[in-house]
């Protein structure tokens, strides 16, 4: 039950985050074992001045470009398969969206069930 922020730079068209959103799911459903139809996702797109970031910090040179996944989860993953979704995301995006792995940066949050409501005021898995 992930939801994800997809912080990104005004200069993206709607086919490449539909790109981005496909490729994000498809990552999330093979590495994180997320259902096929578990998908939420928020694309907020903002202008380079509201986006500010050492371009080398971590990096050997993020762009103006780069690209944050803020993802919370309901339940904890392994180390393995964080490593995993990290590859297969930082990969998938250079081969079907030519974004650079510099410009790809991910948080992962986690917690429990009961931290959801889905929809009626209603706290899931009840």
């Amino acid at each position: 039950m992930p939801i994800t922020r997809v912080i990104c730079g005004e200069h993206l068209t709607d086919a490449e985050r539909e790109i981005i959103s496909e490729l994000l799911h498809d990552c999330l459903v093979t590495e994180f074992a997320v259902p096929p139809d578990d998908k939420f996702q928020i694309f907020e797109q903002l202008s380079d001045h509201r986006r500010i970031a050492n371009p080398h910090y971590l990096s050997k040179g993020r762009s103006a470009g780069f690209i944050l996944f803020q993802v919370t989860a309901g339940k904890p993953r392994s180390s393995e398969q964080k490593q995993r979704f990290y590859r297969a995301l930082s990969d998938g995006l250079k081969a079907k969206a030519g974004i650079s792995p510099e410009d790809v940066m991910v948080t992962l949050q986690f917690n429990q069930a009961e931290d959801w409501s889905f929809s009626k005021g209603e706290k899931f898995g009840l």
